[in-house]
């Protein structure tokens, strides 16, 4: 995946922002689900908003203070992204019977090797841009919901986002996000199937660790 690519990927799971506390009927019988599918494209579209204003407003200040900027990435991600529940889908089958320890090491270390790597390309992205929401339908399986949005761009064609997203203890977190079809997921899944076939779990967490190994979503 081209880098610029990846950068926009990571950047529109960062746009997804803080998880909305959910209404209390979220966490209640599945017939609330309607009203909870409604809070997920709010979500979206709120806290899209409010990231992209607050990086064009204190983009002087991480542009000078490289640390700021990781640490406001970071708390982000860290609050409105599942990591560990995308980690043990880009495992697949290497994380059958892999310890919850094990999974949460790989997870923390490919978020701290991507925001290492991409964290600072979000000082280039087009602030300018808006955010509109198209749809949003439920996942198969009961899995969650898919919020379909565009990213509006002045001089340019709508850049189609979907985030994936599950109620988790009455708040919505993003366990994927696919830009033009490109998928956080599927994308690390490959990349990480060869080393995963060649070494064991906790040994390539150790190599994401050491910046040994690259989360750079190629094969």
């Amino acid at each position: 995946m081209k880098n610029s690519l990846l950068s926009l990927v990571i950047a529109s799971a960062l746009l997804a922002g803080a998880p909305l506390l959910a209404t209390a009927q979220t966490a209640k019988a599945a017939k609330t689900a309607p009203a909870a599918q409604g809070s997920a494209s709010k979500l979206v579209l709120d806290s899209s908003t409010r990231i992209l204003t607050t990086l064009e407003a204190r983009r002087a200040e991480f542009r000078k203070n490289p640390a700021t900027l990781k640490q406001f990435i970071t708390g982000e991600f860290t609050r409105m992204f599942d990591r560990e529940y995308a980690a043990r889908l880009v495992l697949g089958v290497h994380g059958r019977g892999a310890s919850d320890a094990d999974v949460k090491g790989f997870a923390d270390a490919l978020a701290d090797n991507l925001m290492s790597r991409y964290g600072t390309s979000l000082l280039d992205f087009n602030s300018k841009l808006r955010v509109r929401v198209k749809s949003e339908s439920a996942l198969p399986g009961n899995r969650g919901v898919k919020v379909s949005s565009e990213m509006l761009r002045d001089g340019g064609e709508p850049i189609p986002v979907d985030y994936l997203m599950r109620n988790v203890g009455g708040q919505w977190k993003v366990f994927d996000v696919m830009v033009e079809g490109i998928s956080y997921v599927q994308t690390f899944k490959n990349q990480f199937d060869t080393p995963l076939r060649q070494k064991t779990l906790p040994q390539v967490t150790a190599e994401l660790r050491s910046g040994k190994l690259q989360a750079s979503g190629n094969n």
